[in-house]
C-alpha cells in the first residue's frame, strides 16, 4: 500500500494534478502515517541516515494544493494540530503546547509547553521541555531530553537534505541550537547555551580532530572558540566522552516519565 502511496505522491508533485480530491486524500493519508509513526522523513538504514524524499513531497503537496481555511487556537492555517486520543493516551501533553498534524510523539514522551512542527518525530520516553522549538521534520530518538527554550531545525527544502537528527539518548542544554541538518549521535551531551550548524567546528579536545555536521557518538560538547586572523571564531568543542558523572547532571528523571 505504501508503495502505491509513493508512486501517486510523486506522480502529483511532478506533474500537474489532474485528480485533486484523490490527491489531497493521498496526502491526507500521508499525514495519518505521519501521526502514527508508520512513516518517517528520515531514518536510519545500515547505520546511514536516509531522507525519504516522497513524504517531504507529499508535506509541500499539501501546502500548494490544499486552502487556508480556520483552524485550532484561532488560526488560518492549511494544517491543524494533532489531536490528542484521550481514549487512549501514550503520551503527556501540557496546556499550550503545540504540535501540527503530521508529527509522532512516541509513548510515555512528555511535551511541555513549546511547539512541534509538521514531519517532525519524537522517540519513545523523551522529554521537550518548555518554549522548545523543533523544526519540521526533525527526528529526535528515544530517551532524550530538549530543553528549555532548545532549538532544533527542521527542513523541508531542498527534498534530499536530511533533517537535524538527535539520536537516542541524548541531552540537549536549555537555549541551544542546532541547525542545517546536524547530527547528534547516540548518547550524547549538548551543554547550555551551544549553537551548531553545518558549517560550525567541531572540535575534539583530546585529539585536535576536526569535523563538521556531526557529533560523535557519546560525546560532551561545551561551546569554544579558536582564532583565525586575529579574532576568535566560535565553534563546538568536544571535552570528553560521556561518563557517570555527566550522567548523574543530565539524566531525565524517571518521576516525570510516562503517563
Amino acid at each position: 500500500m505504501t508503495n502505491m502511496l509513493k508512486r501517486k505522491i510523486e506522480k502529483y508533485f511532478d506533474e500537474e494534478v489532474s485528480d485533486l480530491a484523490d490527491a489531497l486524500r493521498c496526502i491526507d493519508e500521508v499525514f495519518s502515517l505521519l501521526n502514527t509513526g508508520e512513516i518517517r522523513v528520515s531514518e536510519k538504514i545500515a547505520k546511514k541516515w536516509k531522507v525519504n524524499t516522497w513524504i517531504k513531497k507529499a508535506i509541500l503537496l499539501g501546502f500548494k494544493l490544499r486552502e487556508a481555511s480556520e483552524q485550532d487556537l484561532d488560526s488560518f492555517d492549511k494544517f491543524g494540530l494533532l489531536k490528542y486520543n484521550y481514549a487512549n493516551p501514550r503520551y503527556r501533553k501540557v496546556p499550550f503546547a503545540i504540535i501540527r498534524n503530521g508529527v509522532y510523539i512516541g509513548d510515555n514522551a512528555v511535551i511541555m509547553p513549546s511547539c512541534i512542527n509538521i514531519g517532525a518525530y519524537i522517540g519513545n520516553d523523551s522529554m521537550v521541555d518548555m518554549n522548545a522549538t523543533i523544526g519540521s521534520c526533525a527526528q529526535i530518538g528515544e530517551r532524550c531530553h530538549i530543553a528549555a527554550s532548545s532549538c532544533i531545525g527542521g527542513v523541508l527544502e531542498p527534498l534530499i537534505e536530511n533533517p537535524v537528527i538527535v539520536e537516542d539518548n541524548c541531552f540537549i542544554g536549555a537555549n541551544s541550537a542546532l541547525l542545517e541538518g546536524v547530527i547528534v549521535e547516540e548518547g550524547s551531551v549538548i551543554a547550555a547555551g551551544v549553537s551548531i550548524s553545518a558549517s560550525t567546528r567541531i572540535i575534539d579536545r583530546s585529539t585536535g580532530n576536526v569535523s563538521y555536521g556531526i557529533v560523535p557518538l557519546g560525546s560532551v560538547v561545551v561551546s569554544g572558540s579558536y582564532p583565525s586572523n586575529g579574532i576568535n571564531i566560535a565553534c563546538a568543542v568536544v571535552v570528553k566522552k560521556v561518563d557517570a558523572k555527566t550522567m548523574a547532571k543530565s539524566s531525565f528523571n524517571e518521576i516525570l516519565r510516562g503517563i
